[in-house]
């Protein structure tokens, strides 16, 4: 996909759609029921609760329940939702060059590490 203007949040939008429709089924299948949205960017709310001073720094971010701690009894009182920060996440493409669907699934991928109960870390050393 190219683009001749900053790609909007729909562009965005379709891009992540893409990218969950090309990983494996095993990755794909758990996150079903999520929602996953995009944002232009995270509001201060969020990044006080993470512990961030810009917007700028996240590119993504899973709120949720993790797999390992949900509970067949429990009734979850909200959505499991992966929200992608649209600026965030073209401040990356410009800033290393690398191809915007393949950022992207990155950021897709990772917040989908979350869904699945594993920590920074562990993702960092899965990658």
């Amino acid at each position: 996909m190219r683009f001749g203007s900053p790609p909007s949040l729909d562009d965005l939008i379709e891009l992540a759609e893409a990218a969950l429709a090309a990983i494996p089924a095993a990755l794909r299948e758990p996150v079903r029921g999520a929602a996953i949205v995009v944002e232009d960017a995270a509001d201060d709310d969020t990044l006080l609760e993470i512990g961030l001073d810009s917007p700028w720094e996240l590119t993504g971010l899973y709120r949720g329940t993790p797999l390992p701690a949900k509970s067949v009894l429990e009734t979850p009182m909200m959505p499991d939702t992966i929200v992608l920060y649209r600026e965030a996440i073209l401040l990356e493409w410009i800033e290393t060059g690398e191809d915007l669907f393949r950022l992207v699934r990155n950021v897709l991928i990772h917040e989908i590490g979350h869904h699945f109960g594993f920590s920074d870390a562990d993702i960092t050393r899965l990658e």
